[in-house]
């Protein structure tokens, strides 16, 4: 089976303008995320909107692509470089752009979900572990995954679910090991066609995941687990934090 991984990467954001091109410990991070991915994706590029992301990279070696300003998502974005990477593959696997900690496990994880022929889109869960804070659990921005015996996605949900009735909301996380989304994401090539080009669902628009959309459509979402928590950089205060971890090291 043919994978190819494809990083997209906006230069507007509105909580953290240029992050892909932000320094991180001398590198930029979108050179971080790049480096990590070869390891087990050789061939990749990065879909980018802006010359000045385009430029880097091909500065640092890698491979870039320039792609519309008018996508509404990463996964809109990697369809069409996927059609101009001169390339065919059975999975293109979506690795954001920010998440310059991307492990080889969780690349290797959710290649792994496609031994299973059941599975047309792969994504990522890292348990929150019992006897994790409420506070954790119950943030929005961490959406919350409930999964199937044989490991495919029943719902995503930025409440917490599932509720546990007749039990103290203090007591829920001692009495479930609720599962927090990781954003990565890997699509079989000719269900990544079809998605794309799917309207937005009720769902989706209710919770603000796209992947509603496609667990609406009667689509298969298998959940690979994670134990690894990255440090994604969404803001300079992450990137703060990244810097501070790296010197740790």
């Amino acid at each position: 089976m043919k994978f190819v991984a494809i990083i997209p990467a906006r230069y507007a954001s509105t909580r953290f303008p240029g992050k892909p091109l932000a320094m991180l410990h001398g590198k930029p991070i979108i050179q971080h995320v790049y480096e990590r991915v070869a390891q087990i994706f050789p061939d990749l590029c990065v879909a980018t909107d802006d010359e000045r992301i385009q430029s880097v990279v091909e500065g640092f070696g890698g491979k870039a692509i320039m792609t519309s300003t008018n996508h509404r998502s990463g996964t809109d974005r990697c369809f069409e470089a996927y059609g101009k990477m001169g390339t065919k593959a059975d999975v293109v696997v979506n690795v954001q752009g920010d998440e310059p900690f991307i492990a080889s496990s969780q690349l290797r994880a959710i290649a792994g979900c496609f031994d299973n022929p059941d599975t047309q889109i792969a994504t990522l869960v890292k348990p929150f572990g019992l006897n994790a804070s409420m506070e954790l659990i119950e943030n929005p921005n961490s959406p919350k995954v409930v999964v199937s015996n044989d490991g495919f996605a029943l719902y995503f949900s930025r409440s917490v679910i599932p509720y546990l009735r007749g039990v103290e909301r203090s007591e829920w996380s001692k009495q479930h090991n609720y599962l927090k989304h990781i954003g990565l994401y890997a699509y079989r090539t000719e269900v990544l066609k079809q998605i794309t080009a799917m309207p937005q669902g009720k769902l989706e628009i209710c919770e603000s995941l796209e992947q509603l959309r496609w667990l609406q459509a009667g689509l298969r979402i298998k959940v690979g687990t994670t134990d690894v928590e990255t440090i994604g950089i969404d803001t300079p205060d992450d990137l703060k934090r990244a810097e501070k971890f790296l010197n740790q090291k």
